[in-house]
């Protein structure tokens, strides 16, 4: 006997969220089928001005509905009534499980923030969907592909996107980054590929379990793929690698068939380990300057890496690392449960494969094979990968290793997703009305045009 058909759960659905502090927020799920079968999704949070957030997992079994929004570490579980006009479920984020309906709406269109950056047709260019493998066999990956106009052959670059499960436009409240460098680069005749990571959208392959070292793979794929492609300059073809991209773009450039030339945006120059502690310590001082606080937070955060480091095994490292996170005072019963649970979802991510990839990376010791030419970018006002520890960092190591073609820059006063800034936190990221600076986008192009002169 066949299976049940799977009910039709595309369209648009609106749910009231009530959080703990009684705010209550109004979520917008965007279901759809793509060409390939799969299901794809993005969520809108209008009172945030978050918008097209990535839904990188849409599961639906007979009236079971699962949505996993991996960006922003949050899921829900659900039901689908019997009139297929309403999902009862669960939303659970930061340790938290919350009562959420969902129902269909009405309304085919929200207020969303402006994004002025955003490209709109008629395009000066070619535009291809795409599809080719990964070095890692088994894994198919898809992609869009722009040209620009005129028989070529162009030099190309393919963008390789930060941690976390993320489309090809590295989509993010509301933002495609991606998209706008992929139009910037190609109205300046240069060739750009940027592709699903692997599990998401047309991608096949697993998201769950994927760390640098898989999408370095997925990157070689891109390059083969794009050196078999008639009106391209096989050696031309260089990596334009976004924070943890930037590593995996490092870890394909070390491997034969790398690439010719290598443009790292907001990447590690030094240990995992510096890097998340600088982190933790950068986004702490935005809320205090209290230096007894800052101290136990940076120490908290040490031990907590530690953990991760030195133990293998995830249930007792999570266990371990809860016990760090949970205060030893006596606490509210409610406050209590609250911490423990934002502990054990804080636990549950260290210990994840990405996590521990990125926790044990050393750049310093990758680098040195990296001989191409390189350009490294970074904000001022990167939280999350600090520039003034970063940048220096991957200059002297390139350069110590005798790489004579090394550019790095900091810009005044951007953030991790190159926007101009105020501050250079998270929570601004959608609310900044900039996709990414002209400045870096200048700062890009300007080098991969000199770098790549026929």
């Amino acid at each position: 006997m066949a299976p049940p058909a799977s009910p039709n759960v595309g369209g648009r659905w609106a749910g009231n969220l009530r959080l703990p502090s009684g705010t209550q927020l109004t979520l917008i799920v965007n279901i759809k089928d793509n060409n390939a079968g799969r299901r794809t999704a993005t969520l809108d949070v209008p009172t945030q001005n978050a918008q097209g957030v990535l839904v990188d997992r849409v599961d639906v079994r007979a009236d079971s509905v699962l949505l996993t929004a991996s960006q922003i570490k949050a899921s829900f579980a659900g039901r689908l009534t019997g009139d297929g006009r309403q999902i009862d479920g669960r939303w659970q984020q930061n340790g938290a499980k919350l009562p959420l309906v969902f129902q269909r709406a009405t309304s085919t269109t929200t207020a969303g923030p402006k994004r002025p950056q955003e490209p709109a047709p008629p395009f000066p260019y070619r535009e291809e969907q795409v599809r080719f493998a990964s070095k890692d066999p088994g894994v198919q990956l898809a992609g869009t592909l722009t040209l620009p106009t005129g028989a070529g052959p162009f030099p190309a670059v393919v963008l390789l996107s930060g941690s976390g499960a993320q489309d090809r436009d590295e989509s993010i409240f509301g933002h495609h980054p991606f998209r706008v460098v992929a139009d910037y680069l190609t109205r300046r005749g240069i060739a750009v590929l940027r592709f699903d990571d692997r599990g998401v959208g047309q991608s096949g392959g697993n998201a769950t379990t994927a760390t640098a070292a898989d999408y370095a793979k997925d990157a070689q794929g891109a390059l083969a793929f794009l050196r078999s492609r008639p009106g391209l300059n096989p050696k031309q073809l260089g990596l334009i690698g976004h924070s943890e991209g930037g590593t995996a773009a490092i870890a394909a450039a070390g491997q034969a068939q790398g690439p010719a030339f290598l443009v790292l945006l907001a990447t590690p120059g030094v240990p995992g380990i510096d890097v998340l502690s600088r982190q933790a310590m950068d986004q702490a001082r935005l809320k205090t300057k209290d230096p007894k606080v800052l101290a136990s937070t940076e120490q908290r955060q040490r031990n907590m890496l530690m953990i991760v480091q030195q133990t293998q095994n995830n249930v007792q490292a999570q266990q371990q690392i809860i016990k760090v996170l949970t205060p030893s005072v006596a606490l509210p019963p409610d406050m209590a449960e609250q911490i423990h649970k934002a502990a054990e979802a804080q636990a549950v991510m260290a210990t994840s494969p990405a996590f521990r990839h990125i926790l044990a990376d050393n750049p310093q010791k990758t680098l040195p094979a990296v001989k191409c030419p390189v350009l490294a970018l970074n904000g001022s006002k990167d939280l999350q990968v600090a520039s003034a520890v970063n940048l220096p960092a991957i200059e002297k190591t390139l350069k110590g290793s005798g790489n004579r073609d090394v550019t790095t820059q900091e810009l005044a006063g951007l953030n991790h997703m190159f926007q101009t800034a105020s501050t250079g936190a998270t929570t601004e990221y959608g609310q900044i009305e900039e996709t990414f600076s002209p400045i870096a986008l200048q700062s890009i192009g300007d080098w991969l045009t000199q770098r790549t002169k026929r």
